[in-house]
């Protein structure tokens, strides 16, 4: 499960297996996503300003995005009991995903760890049919806009 440094799976390639503790501890898994339509969303911190603007913001068109047969899932390097309570204090209605141990290892296997520091990078991937379809990202202080969510679902539809 591992992809080169600075490297992400191309799209149309297969999706790289995970199995992760969600918020509440409990196992969320490639297998368990299956062939279903997902974004995963690495983001680099729980309670950081650009994280949390992203996520609430992600949360609020979460009906939209579900309408469309797209689940979210957030994954960051902290642990499932920071997650716990971010989730909880910011009132977020999806899977957060704790890449904690080893730490960031699903975030190196899509090629966005940053190695210095230590975290996720603010990368996307629409996975669908066990494969990347789409794949999108922004800088560590920039905000990925909603918009390419729905962006990357039309052409998913194409």
């Amino acid at each position: 499960m591992t992809a080169e440094p600075g490297t992400h799976p191309l799209v149309g390639s297969a999706i790289p297996a995970f199995s992760l503790p969600n918020q509440f501890g409990e196992p969320v898994s490639l297998e368990g996503i299956g062939a279903a339509r997902a974004f995963l969303v690495f983001y680099p911190f729980a309670f950081s300003r650009v994280c949390t603007g992203e996520l609430v913001g992600l949360d609020r068109k979460r009906p939209e995005l579900e309408a469309s047969g797209v689940s979210l899932h957030g994954i960051s390097v902290d642990h499932k009991h920071a997650l716990r309570a971010y989730a909880t204090e910011q009132d977020l209605g999806f899977d957060l995903l704790a890449d904690f141990w080893p730490h960031g290892e699903v975030a190196r296997a899509y090629g966005c760890f940053d190695e210095e520091q230590g975290r996720a990078l603010r990368s996307t991937f629409l996975l669908a049919g066990g494969r990347v379809v789409d794949h999108f990202s922004s800088g560590i202080g920039q905000a990925r806009q909603e918009q390419d969510y729905f962006d990357a679902i039309a052409r998913l539809r194409r």
